[in-house]
């Protein structure tokens, strides 16, 4: 609890504005049940969030400590009220959330609260499951990374050994990772592996796609599969047998098929006729093949896990009724 005693500079102000004023990560609509459910009293006493303060009041506050942190990158989660996640799996050490397209990650120059991770972290704290001011709390963290305009399966471990296990398993191949996308054109073969070394122009944020090794380059690798064709669209399941940035959006340029919607390495044109402004692209499934010892996480040998939907493959490739 922490009180103040309203001073001549507060005079006249409405409680709940001086209530967001002094606690700026608080949510505004937290702040109003608050004040509701008299967690906020002036003068021993409940009070309207409308009520306006007198010098000498004095505001006592039952919210706990850590919303009267000042706002940094690593707090910016309890400003979220109401989290939105579709949680495709959940236990005691991680959680599998399906990323909307359009959402970012992580923070970053155009987003710092609207993150998958905030998101993460605001649910899990809001259940009680983790505080940032336990004693040597540990921070959920993500294990993998989604591009801002795909959608799909992002891994959060809940603790530092779930974290470890799952980093190391990634860097040896040991979960699988499979995407749907539809390409602009029919892929030739319809089934096959696209390889190559991948370079990244950070200055443009741009990947180039070689066929033989150059400076600077990774190699990458994917295999793919064309489930099925409809005029000139393919929808297409691609594997990832390696982890490069833009990987499967620049393979498949390569390849002569584009993503439809991808602005960066697709057809503008396509893209304007069918009026998409988002790669079509969706990391729909994840596999624990974990064929070596996993240690805490041996139980999620061979589970498979799948989105419930991917928009743009019902939208272009409708199931029969």
């Amino acid at each position: 609890m922490r009180e103040f005693t309203i001073g001549k500079n507060d005079a006249g102000q409405r409680l709940d504005r001086f209530v967001s004023k002094n606690l700026p990560l608080l949510p505004a609509a937290l702040a109003q049940k608050y004040i509701r459910i008299k967690r906020v009293k002036v003068n021993g006493k409940g009070a309207k969030r409308d009520v306006r303060l007198q010098a000498g009041d004095l505001v006592q506050l039952y919210i706990n400590d850590e919303f009267f942190d000042k706002p940094r990158e690593e707090n910016l989660f309890l400003s979220i009220f109401q989290p939105h996640l579709s949680i495709v799996y959940e236990d005691e050490n991680l959680l599998l959330a399906d990323k909307r397209p359009g959402l970012v990650v992580h923070a970053d120059e155009m987003e710092k609260v609207n993150t998958l991770i905030n998101h993460i972290q605001a649910y899990l704290y809001q259940k009680k499951e983790w505080s940032p001011r336990w004693e040597n709390a540990f921070t959920p963290a993500l294990c993998n990374r989604i591009d801002r305009n795909t959608g799909g399966i992002v891994i959060a471990a809940k603790n530092a050994e779930t974290l470890r296990i799952l980093n190391e398993k990634i860097r040896a191949h040991e979960l699988e990772k499979s995407y749907l996308c539809i390409t602009v054109g029919r892929p030739k073969p319809p089934e096959g592996k696209i390889e190559g070394f991948l370079l990244k122009d950070e200055a443009r944020k741009l990947v180039t796609f070689h066929r033989r090794p150059v400076p600077g380059g990774k190699s990458a690798a994917t295999l793919y599969k064309t489930l099925e064709t409809r005029g000139g669209l393919s929808l297409v399941e691609c594997r990832l047998l390696t982890g490069r940035t833009h990987q499967i959006r620049v393979s498949m340029a390569e390849l002569g098929c584009p993503l439809l919607g991808d602005g960066k390495y697709g057809n503008g044109a396509v893209n304007r006729k069918y009026g998409e402004t988002r790669q079509a692209l969706y990391a729909y499934k994840l596999a624990f093949s974990l064929p070596t010892d996993a240690g805490t996480l041996n139980y999620l040998r061979g589970k498979e896990f799948t989105v419930k939907d991917v928009p743009f493959a019902g939208k272009y490739f409708p199931k029969e009724p």
